[in-house]
Parts: structure tokens; sequence; C-alpha cells
């Protein structure tokens, strides 16, 4: 038995309580590509035992030589990451080049990252004649979303087990294949039964019973706010500890001395990569009156004549699919809802022609300027290749509406001034924010969102911290 007929629990692959399968679709045609079984609560428990079970001894291991498993792991990993990157291609809709260098190799990097970062905790310090030491907080409950399936799936495995937890993962139902390739993988490394342990099935039977479970110490969740929202409600039962990394709607501003050629670019990446579908990608653009019309020009043109749709595997393609039916809808009715409330199309805004694209869920890159600030382009997390331009007179006003959402994940502004620039950073209500580029040194430095972009962060050193709870030891006199 293997990763899509059974479930790994307890270091193998057993079958399932229940023999219910969810097809997997691939992207660009909307064909099945495999069949998975489902998980039942049942499953939870078999699962949450198992590295409840596993836990003391992991815990106890030295940290070198958990590291050294671990490192081994990703050796396997590096060594089939080229599989999992077509896998992940097919999955989502990524085109195979981007899915090599952000959806694989970042998760490598990243778990590089995270080891380097796990050595230099301070795991314990000295304070008078006390001890404040670190311990892992135990069983965690990490759930990852379908847009970067494999790099989310890094972001919290490799913590986790660098601390000592013992983790039970569940990936998105519509794209659980890389995630199982991914274990496959690690699992020759040595990990003790339990350490590690998969589930597949719905968010509302099996995320809920995960989340809610009374042996489980952590809850790492990306994905959407509502379903965060539902997460910290059921976390609340047994007070269970969350990191929410939830949805965005990032503002990009450029002002009047902005080099245009450079914030166009960094627009066009920043908002079509992977067809759109990142929560930390620009979904609000707000020009200085003195460059909108220059900016509006070379941006539309980058939007038609760069962002080429087509087949994940084709070499010219730079933007696939967008993964589901339901998100291409979705997309489609926030532009219709801004067009019909007076918004101009700079580019896209429809579906395109050609047999090319009758299979798939394509959308173009889509620039829309003239958008209400009430329409849902302007108020609601776009998911999709679709971008609003607004045009403000100086900074205040571009920080003024670009915090007039209820997101706060990341942000940018680009600008000769770092006067500015500085401003910016400070007031902006974001958990990140860029000068004059786009996702730099993205891995190295704590990430999170502000207001309803979650809370808790991920990478480097507080990564590792969040999956550690601190003791205080007073040593009286003998």
């Amino acid at each position: 038995m293997r990763g899509l007929d059974g479930l790994f629990i307890d270091g193998s692959w057993v079958a399932p309580a229940s023999t219910e399968t969810v097809e997997v679709l691939d992207a660009a045609t909307g064909e099945p590509m495999a069949s998975v079984v489902l998980a039942g609560t049942a499953d939870v428990d078999r699962a949450v035992a198992a590295a409840g079970r596993a836990f003391d001894g992991w815990a106890a291991t030295p940290l070198p030589d958990r590291m050294a498993v671990i490192e081994r792991g990703l050796d396997l990993l590096a060594g089939r990451s080229e599989e999992i990157a077509r896998t992940v291609s097919r999955e989502v809709g990524t085109p195979l080049a981007a899915s090599r260098e952000i959806q694989v190799a970042l998760a490598l990097s990243d778990i590089e990252l995270t080891l380097a970062a796990a050595r230099e905790v301070a795991w314990e310090r000295t304070i008078g004649n006390s001890l404040v030491v670190r311990e892992p907080v135990g069983v965690v409950a990490a759930i990852t979303p379908w847009n970067f399936p494999l790099t989310l799936f890094a972001n919290k495995l490799c913590p986790a087990l660098a601390t000592g937890c013992t983790i039970v993962l569940k990936p998105a139902s519509t794209t659980p294949l890389a995630t199982q390739r991914a274990i496959e993988a690690i699992n020759g490394a040595g990990f003790p039964p339990g350490v590690i342990n998969t589930l597949h099935g719905s968010g509302s039977e099996v995320g809920d019973a995960l989340v809610s479970h009374p042996k489980v110490n952590k809850i790492a969740f990306t994905g959407q706010t509502a379903t965060g929202k539902r997460i910290m409600q059921l976390a609340a039962k047994n007070v269970t500890r969350v990191t929410l990394e939830l949805g965005g709607s990032d503002a990009m501003i450029v002002a009047d001395d902005a080099d245009i050629r450079r914030a166009t670019a960094a627009a066009a990446i920043g908002r079509f990569f992977n067809a759109g579908q990142a929560c930390l990608a620009v979904k609000r653009i707000f020009l200085f009156e003195k460059i909108a019309e220059e900016f509006m020009t070379k941006f539309t043109e980058r939007a038609q004549k760069e962002w080429k749709m087509g087949d994940a595997f084709a070499a010219d393609t730079k933007m696939g699919p967008l993964h589901t039916e339901t998100g291409r809808n979705e997309v489609e009715a926030q532009v219709a809802d801004a067009v019909k409330r007076g918004a101009k199309v700079l580019a896209g805004g429809k579906r395109p022609d050609g047999a090319e694209y009758a299979k798939g869920w394509f959308y173009p890159a889509t620039v829309l300027s003239e958008v209400p600030e009430d329409s849902r382009m302007a108020t609601e997390e776009v998911f999709g290749p679709a971008v609003p331009l607004f045009i403000v007179k100086e900074l205040d006003e571009a920080i003024a509406k670009a915090n007039s959402s209820i997101y706060g994940l990341g942000s940018s502004i680009f600008t000769k001034d770092m006067a500015k620039a500085r401003k910016a950073a400070e007031q902006l209500d974001a958990g990140y924010t860029w000068v004059n580029d786009i996702q730099v040194a993205y891995d190295q430095l704590p990430f999170g969102g502000a207001k309803q972009s979650g809370f808790g962060k991920e990478h480097g050193m507080e990564a590792i911290e969040s999956y550690t709870e601190k003791k205080s030891v007073v040593l009286g006199s003998g």
C-alpha cells in the first residue's frame, strides 16, 4: 500500500476506516489524474494517538540527532524534486519552471533555513539562580492549502520536527498528491513511527475533528480567513494554541518619483504569478497622479504581452490556469461587479478564445481602472489574475486607503524617497512591507499578517519559537 491507497499513520501506509475516495483533477484539463482515499474521524483519532505515543521519544532525541534525520529527509526530498514539481504543475496549474523554482526549490531552501535557525535558538538561558528552558509544545495539527502545497507543507513540517514536536498533516483535498510524494520520499530518512502522519479529507469532517481534538497541542493553518475563524472557535474548546496565516489584499503604492519600469515589472510578478493565486500577492495598486497614466500604459502592456497563458509544461507559458472552475467563476464575478459599477477594463476581463483554452480554467491577466471603492474587487480578496488600479494625490491618502482593508498581510511601496518609504513601512497595517521590490529575503524573515490576515509567525527563528513552550525553573539552594 502507498500514498494513493492509504493514509500514512504510525510509520506505515494504512487502510482508512472508510472506502470513500476523491478524484484529483488536472487543472489544465479538468480531467481526473488520480483518486485518493479519504480519512474519517476514526482515522484522525488514530493519527493523533500515534503522534502522541511518538512525542516523548522524539522530544528526548538530542537536537543534533533530530537535525541529522531531517537532513536525510531533505536529501531524499531533493532527489524527487522533478517528480514533485511536475505533480504540482498538474494539480495546481503552476507553470513547470515556476513549480521547480518556487513550489519545490523554495520548500527545500526553507527547510535548510529552518534547520539553521534551530541551531541558533537559545534552548536554555540563565537568569540569576534560575533557568528559562524551551520545550516542544507536543502534537501539532498542520493544515495546508492548495496553492503552494509543498512550500507551505515545509513551513510547518520542519520547525515542528526540529523542535521535537510530532505532527499530523492534512493537505488540501484538491492537491494531496505532492504532499504524499513528499512523505513517501522523506519516510526513508529514519523518522520513528508516529513522528509524521498524514490524512486526506474534507475540512468540514477531517479538518474539524483534527483541530478540535483534545490531544492536539498546536494548530498551524494556512488558508481562507473564514476557515481560520472557525478553527479559532474549535481550538478554543481546548485552549489550543494556533498560528493562522490567512487571506490578504496586499496594497502596492507607486509614488511620483518611482522607477516605473521596475514598479510595473514587480507589480506584474506580484499579481500574476501562479495566476494570482497567492495570499501574499499584489491585489490593489495605488498610483500617485503624476505617474498614473504612464504606469497604467506600461503595466497594461506587460499584462497583455508578457503573461502568456497556456499549458503548464510549455516552455513559453508564464501563467497557467486557475486551480478550479469555482475559483475562476469567483474572479469573473468580482470583475463583473466592478465593471457593472463603472470600472474600465484595460486588459483581459473575459475568458480567452481558442481551442487550447477549451479545457481547464484559464483566465487572462486582467487590469481595471476607475474601480469603485465599495466594489468587490476593492473590498474582498481577489484570488486570481485581476487587479484594480486607484489614483491618489499623496502618501497619506494612499496609506489610508491601503489600510481600509480588513486584511493586513503584505504591502509595498516604490519610491526613491527613503523618508516616504520609512513612513509607509511604519504606518501600513501589514506584517510585511517591501520597498522598491517584491518578495526579497522572504524565507529568512518572520512571515505573518495583521488584522484578519491572521497572527503568529512562520519562517526563521520566530517559527522555531512558536513550536516551543518556555518553562521557568527556579533553582533553590540544596
